[in-house]
């Protein structure tokens, strides 16, 4: 059977690929947990997490399906509540807002919903007919914005595709493996023989100890993948422990690179981190004297050099690459003077991209309130559903 977790049940539909497959013998609707259409389903735990409300209508495929412990089920009385009025007013603005202010207990991430608190919530309830004509109406609006989202999210992987091959005529020449035929003036380079040979690739601190306040920064992978090289938000290691890794330390312009967890996230040294180190997670990259820093970051990023290094990657539970591995990697590389050109082209093009990329997110994120707004209006009595224009109400609501 399917066991609907947290990160299935999103609000746009329940993610069928995030389910996870149990084996179990017996009658099905014993379990604890079983679904039946119709049920509506509440995060329960998590910050950014809790809360969020789903609408369990069918399996995709006919299996039996159950909601985890992390997963709260609310099945609403069919003589005096319609399922779906239900699912919009728990995602509505006044009630998530409820959620925060009087259902959770717990602190941080440990934040939990009080069952016993949400069964005694209050829900509006005009009469049952005039609950299924909102649900009707919320049905088809929010239609019409999931696949203005969906429109939005193949718009989103079209400039993601587009940009990966752009990067990959200006960045690999074209080329599609590290045996194929490269441009006059243009070779095949080992990524060590393109650093500095005084100050290897190489990984930093294998046990750095607990955070403390004055001691010396230290990247980690996850840092990297998250943007976080700062002074304000790296951890710190004592100076007696990072005082072995003098080999590995950090200089301003230097690269890093995550070696485990988010393999081949690249970043770049700013110059207030000098002096700092590194944790096994994340590799420096000190660039060569002939190499244009620029141009070696993106190289590092470009589609044929992260499809070497994710092919290099081992590791069931944590996944990364070694050194020696990493070291070895294949990158196409024209002349010096080229580099610093193609750098050039290829960050206008990251840019322009980038730019596409935020008012897509931008325009999701519109569509988004303006569907919070709509349902908040229509659950709370706001407008008459039965004569509303989906179009003006969506208008109004945004005005």
């Amino acid at each position: 059977m399917r066991a609907i977790s947290q990160a299935a049940n999103q609000t746009g539909g329940l993610d069928w690929s995030r389910t996870r497959f149990h084996d179990f013998s017996g009658d099905p609707k014993k379990l604890k947990g079983y679904l039946l259409p119709n049920d509506v389903l509440i995060n329960s735990t998590g910050t950014g997490t809790l809360g969020r409300i789903g609408y369990f209508s069918k399996s995709p495929d006919g299996l039996p399906c159950m909601a985890d412990s992390h997963v709260t089920i609310s099945r609403a009385k069919s003589d005096e509540l319609d399922a779906r009025f239900s699912y919009y007013w728990l995602g509505s603005r006044p009630f998530q807002e409820y959620v925060y202010a009087a259902l959770v207990v717990g602190a941080t991430n440990q934040i939990e919903l009080n069952r016993d608190r949400l069964g005694d919530a209050p829900i509006p309830l005009p009469p049952l007919e005039e609950q299924r004509r909102i649900a009707d109406f919320l049905d088809a609006e929010t239609a019409h914005m999931s696949k203005l989202t969906a429109a939005l999210q193949r718009f989103e992987q079209e400039v993601r595709e587009r940009e990966r091959a752009v990067l990959a005529r200006l960045l690999n020449a074209g080329a599609q493996h590290p045996q194929s035929d490269l441009p006059s003036g243009w070779r095949w380079t080992p990524l060590m023989h393109l650093t500095n040979q005084l100050r290897q690739i190489m990984y930093g601190i294998v046990l750095p100890g607990p955070n403390v306040a004055d001691g010396v920064p230290i990247v980690k992978g996850g840092d990297v993948a998250a943007n976080r090289l700062s002074l304000e938000t790296l951890n710190r290691t004592t100076h007696q422990i990072e005082s072995g890794y003098e080999r590995s330390r950090l200089a301003g312009g230097d690269l890093v690179i995550a070696i485990r967890g988010s393999v081949g996230e690249v970043a770049v040294v700013p110059t207030e981190l000098t002096g700092a180190n590194l944790t096994q997670d994340a590799a420096r990259i000190s660039v060569g004297p002939s190499t244009d820093a620029k141009w070696l970051r993106l190289a590092l990023e470009s589609p044929l050099v992260i499809h070497q290094i994710q092919q290099r990657v081992t590791g069931a539970t944590i996944k990364g690459i070694n050194i020696w591995d990493l070291k070895r990697v294949l990158v196409p590389t024209p002349s010096s003077p080229c580099q610093r050109d193609l750098a050039e082209e290829a960050g206008r093009t990251m840019a322009t991209h980038e730019t596409l990329r935020s008012r897509v997110a931008q325009h999701r994120k519109l569509v988004a309130e303006r569907r919070q707004a709509l349902i908040t209006a229509a659950v709370t009595g706001q407008f008459d559903v039965s004569t509303a224009s989906g179009r003006n109400v969506t208008d109004g609501v945004s005005a």
